[in-house]
């Protein structure tokens, strides 16, 4: 008995020395972890989100961070986590909202949300490979599908703002929704560390453009990322092409409308390239092509003889977001000889003809037709080639990395007092790889200007969000653009010192930069190397891609 006692005496005696010395080294196991995670997070634009939420994954994994690439997966899980959350709370305010107007904005945005997470994670699951194993995406997939994600929560808040409503869960107030855009926006700040050591490592191996050299099928017009036998499906005669499904108004093909057609192709089992062949007519329905529903092709007659038209506008009291004709979201989405037309007229507002949010989608020989915002090319990689653009208030607007190239825009009148605007750029943050470069395309006016074209003011564009980019080049500017050439943002000096707005030599009579703006963020551009950014490959990587869909296309300047 004394010496059990003597033994519990002993081991009490020695837990309380140990005691001491045990809870100072997780002390200062918890003080190192912390120097690790600001040491990291001092790295990113918005330390104080990273090392918050940092803090708490790294205590409950009780691990350090040792390599940037890990740093880099953790911050997109983090924000991953946060868009679930955001999502969720949306849910159950959509669920319990009876105000119209405001249950028209929670929709959108439980559909923005959900294409945020859905970015989120194939970006997630792409870097966050097993050690020893390639990555499941580029570097450049990986900020364009960041870039992405972001440019969905910023459309979320500006339905709000489109329908003049006070959301008080898109405030800074609400820290869910505030510091899911920080998480993203540290993401991308961290990954373009990565894709510009992987150009300079392409360079270095070899690649002297930018890491897409010319093969031959390129110096014959036609970009990479087109496949020899999608190149067949945009450069030989539509009635040669074997289409799966037939659209026809009259009855002949398996749908009336172009809805069903795209519809039955959702349910196919494999998401290879599938052709809806939509005949002669005019088709008055609103279309969605999913974010799921990949491979997509739209064949018509010819954009003056299959038109898709429809007439949703803000004075609807809906987003501008869901005004859309055609909405696309599935990846590589095509369109040839086919017009997306918004008939709501110049009075009713934001009226858009097509959205787009397709990776690596093109458009040839489209009509796209409207007033106000005619064009929102969204998000991601896309190319419009030879088509017609008409419309009046930023005619193209949006966020994604966009090249027109050798198209016709066709400048309409406006409201009396309004002014025209060819671009509203809405890139937001400083690293996301996104911009509008229009390339060897005319600007002219259209017939209803012509005749008032004295009276109406019209610019290449005007900055939408801080970091705005457009370029135009090598493009026919006629003299109903202002000598000024650019806008401000209504009376305000927003963004005029971050916004890069470029001209390379363009020519026709409303070409000169003599007279331009003065703004810090203006360039008259002089080096063909800072011009070749903003072409198919320096902007939107198109030698890796447009050769598959069969588009002939300019690959430099």
């Amino acid at each position: 008995m004394a010496r059990s006692l003597l033994i519990l005496f002993l081991s009490f005696f020695l837990f309380a020395c140990l005691l001491p010395t045990a809870t100072s080294r997780l002390r200062r196991s918890k003080q190192s972890l912390s120097q690790n995670i600001q040491w990291w997070c001092d790295r990113t634009p918005h330390p104080e989100q990273c090392e918050f939420y940092m803090m708490s994954r790294t205590h409950r994994h009780g691990h350090r961070l040792k390599h940037k690439s890990k740093f880099r997966v953790n911050l997109i899980q983090l924000a991953l986590d946060q868009a679930k959350h955001m999502q969720y709370e949306t849910r159950e305010n959509a669920q319990n909202c009876e105000a119209e107007k405001l249950k028209v904005v929670l929709d959108d945005c439980l559909k923005l949300y959900d294409n945020a997470i859905f970015h989120l994670n194939r970006t997630f699951q792409g870097l966050g490979s097993k050690r020893g194993r390639r990555p499941g995406c580029s570097n450049l997939d990986a900020q364009t599908w960041l870039s992405t994600a972001l440019t969905n929560i910023q459309t979320c808040k500006n339905g709000a703002k489109d329908l003049k409503l006070t959301v008080p869960q898109f405030t800074e107030s609400n820290t869910v929704c505030y510091n899911v855009s920080k998480m993203i926006s540290n993401s991308l700040a961290i990954n373009a560390a990565f894709l510009t050591r992987s150009e300079r490592e392409e360079l270095k191996n070899g690649n002297n453009n930018g890491g897409f050299g010319q093969d031959d099928d390129e110096k014959n017009g036609f970009p990479r990322w087109f496949s020899r036998k999608e190149r067949k499906l945009v450069t030989v005669s539509a009635s040669k092409i074997k289409a799966n499904l037939v659209v026809a108004k009259d009855g002949s093909g398996h749908f009336r409308t172009v809805q069903a057609a795209i519809n039955a192709a959702a349910k196919r089992k494999y998401k290879t390239r599938f052709v809806i062949r939509v005949k002669k007519g005019v088709y008055n329905e609103n279309i969605e092509v999913d974010k799921s529903n990949d491979n997509i092709m739209l064949i018509g007659d010819g954009l003056r003889d299959t038109v898709i038209t429809s007439s949703k506008s803000t004075s609807d009291g809906l987003t501008t977001y869901s005004t859309a004709t055609a909405g696309i979201d599935g990846l590589h989405f095509i369109a040839r000889d086919i017009s997306f037309r918004n008939s709501a007229g110049p009075r009713k507002g934001q009226a858009v003809a097509l959205r787009s949010a397709s990776d690596l989608s093109v458009f040839y020989r489209c009509g796209i037709i409207g007033y106000q915002d005619t064009v929102m090319a969204h998000a991601q990689r896309q190319f419009y080639k030879q088509c017609y653009i008409f419309g009046t208030v930023d005619i193209v607007f949006g966020n994604a990395a966009a090249v027109f190239q050798n198209c016709i825009i066709l400048v309409r009148r406006p409201l009396s007092g309004q002014a025209n605007m060819i671009t509203a750029q809405g890139r937001g943050d400083p690293f996301q790889n996104t911009g509008t470069s229009i390339h060897s395309c005319v600007i002219k006016a259209a017939p209803d200007l012509k005749p008032v074209i004295r009276s109406v003011s019209t610019y290449l564009g005007r900055p939408w969000q801080e970091y705005a980019r457009v370029v135009v080049m090598r493009s026919r500017i006629d003299s109903l653009v202002s000598p000024l050439g650019w806008s401000k943002w209504g009376n305000t000096n927003f963004a005029l010192n971050t916004l890069y707005f470029g001209e390379y030599k363009n020519f026709g009579s409303g070409s000169s930069t003599k007279n331009r703006v003065k703004w810090k963020g203006y360039h008259v551009i002089a080096s063909s190397a800072e011009a070749s950014k903003f072409t198919v490959n320096g902007l939107i990587a198109g030698g890796t891609w447009l050769p598959s869909t069969g588009v002939p296309f300019t690959s430099g300047l």
